[in-house]
């Protein structure tokens, strides 16, 4: 069964990135505090690109029996770096649709369909709740970060 907090974070936890980065201008959102390290503009595509593969992996997990996926990995993903050519208020404007659409996904599931199971192959097998916890933890990651990035001088 999904608990109030997994669902209300689902549903909203997502919406603190146009907060924090509300008045950044652009030289702020591309500053590169170490080379090779991401900026806000990139944790925000990370953010955005990866929640349609998120989708897809919950549906592969409702579809297939037991499904395995590699970690995935942001620099060696294409999309990841078209999208890096984003205007930011269309990675937000994409990352709040597709919200609607995983919110919409996971909590209209069964308590049948939420402990179905796929196997991450750094974090072994986990139920769709327990897939869904771990992406709102990777993505609160990613907000801590630009919330340093954003506080940094």
């Amino acid at each position: 069964m999904l608990y109030p907090s997994l669902k209300s974070r689902l549903k909203d936890q997502h919406t603190s990135v146009s907060r924090m980065i509300a008045d950044l201008d652009n030289g702020k959102l591309s500053y590169r505090p170490e080379p090779g390290k991401w900026n806000i503009h990139d944790n925000i595509v990370h953010l955005t690109v990866y929640q349609p593969i998120f989708i897809n992996r919950i549906k592969t997990i409702l579809e297939k029996d037991k499904p395995s996926f590699d970690p995935y990995r942001a620099d060696d993903d294409p999309v990841f770096l078209a999208w890096r050519e984003w205007d930011i208020q269309d990675l937000l404007a994409r990352l709040n649709e597709d919200r609607g659409h995983l919110y919409q996904l996971i909590t209209n599931l069964s308590e049948q369909e939420l402990n179905r199971t796929g196997t991450h192959l750094r974090y072994g097998t986990l139920t769709i709740i327990q897939w869904t916890e771990y992406f709102l933890l990777h993505e609160a990651h990613h907000q801590f970060t630009i919330f340093k990035l954003a506080q940094s001088n």
